[in-house]
Parts: C-alpha cells; structure tokens; sequence
C-alpha cells in the first residue's frame, strides 16, 4: 500500500507541473482526486468546478455535496471510493473540457484506474461517458448498465450515471425520476462490489 502511495503522490505532483494544455495558465489549483487508494469504485467526473479549482479537492460544491449525500445515504464509506476526474483542472466558465484538454490529462488518469485498480469504475455524467465509451451512447440510455472495456492493462467494469449537477434541477424522488434513478444505479454499484468480493 505504501508504495502504491509513494507512486500517486509522484503522479501528482507531475500533474501539479503540467502546462500541456491553455487550462494550466488559469489554475488555482490542480484536483487531482478524493478517497482511499484501496477503494473497490472509482468516480470519474468531468472536470474541477470553482470550489474544487479553489481547494483542490474534487466534487465538494454543490453538486459534488448532493453526490457524497446521496453515496452516505446508500451506505458508502470513505474506504469504498477514490474520486477523480477526466481532467484535472477547472475549465474557464466551467464549460466542457475539449479532446486536447482530455488528451493532456489522459496519462494521469490512466495511472490512477491502473494503481487503484477498482472493480468497478462509474462515470459520473456525459463528459465521462464519452471519454471512455462510445460518443453515440447518451447518458439517459447508458446510466445503470454494466459495460465492459479494456482499459489500462485489462477488461474493466464502467457504469455510467446522472451528473449530480442535473439532479441539483431535479427536486421529485418518485419511481423513475431522475433522483430515484441515481440512487438505484449507487445501489447497484453497491450490490456488484459485493458479488466481486
């Protein structure tokens, strides 16, 4: 574990002197992830907002609070999760990343589903999906289904899911709302970690 470690914060610190993209010249911070290096799920998101560009942190703003809500109501602890995103610094105006942008942070990311090794990657909302699944696939058809890839050295388990940033619109919790539907997928994430066990 220690050694894992030692290789994560080196990759960090690679991360936190990049300038192989525009996004570099604006940072406050790089946000390089959140969690446990022995998690069983990782979370990849889209790209830091101004709270994460501010403290470094990823998912701690709104969305990312609705989010860690709903992982403590579906009985997630910190040990299970590892949260990163497909790049590493804030976007300006928090628009999408662009291919060069996600392309430029693609190695760092690489290195940590390869070291962190999780049974089951989530990709939270549409940017992610399209950064490791088909582009065609949009995330209201993808969300909740189990997709299988060869990604950094084997076959990986990917399920997408709502952004927490569309559900901040969404206030019913009704049967197949999109708030209802996100805490089923965390469910069944959940129940696909324990049958890996």
């Amino acid at each position: 574990m220690q050694a894992k470690k030692a290789e994560l914060k080196l990759i960090e610190e690679k991360a936190k002197n990049c300038f192989e993209c525009e996004l570099c010249k604006n940072r406050t911070n790089m946000v390089f992830s959140d969690g446990c290096e022995e998690a069983s799920v990782m979370f990849i998101g889209e790209a830091p907002g101004k709270n994460e560009d501010e403290t470094g942190v990823p998912f701690i703003g709104r969305a990312g609070k609705l989010l860690r809500e709903y992982l403590l109501e579906t009985g997630y602890k910190k040990n299970d999760i590892y949260i990163a995103n497909t790049v590493k610094c804030r976007p300006p105006e928090n628009r999408k990343p662009t291919n060069k942008e996600k392309k430029a942070c693609e190695k760092y990311l690489t290195k940590q589903i390869e070291l962190i090794d999780p049974k089951i990657i989530v990709l939270v909302g549409s940017t992610a999906l399209e950064s490791f699944l088909d582009k065609k696939i949009t995330i209201t058809n993808a969300r909740g289904k189990i997709f299988e890839k060869e990604f950094a050295g084997k076959t990986r388990k990917f399920i997408p899911i709502f952004h927490p940033s569309y559900l901040l619109r969404q206030h019913s919790k009704e049967p197949n709302s999109p708030r209802y539907l996100f805490k089923k997928d965390l469910i069944t994430v959940k129940d696909l970690i324990k049958d890996a066990n």
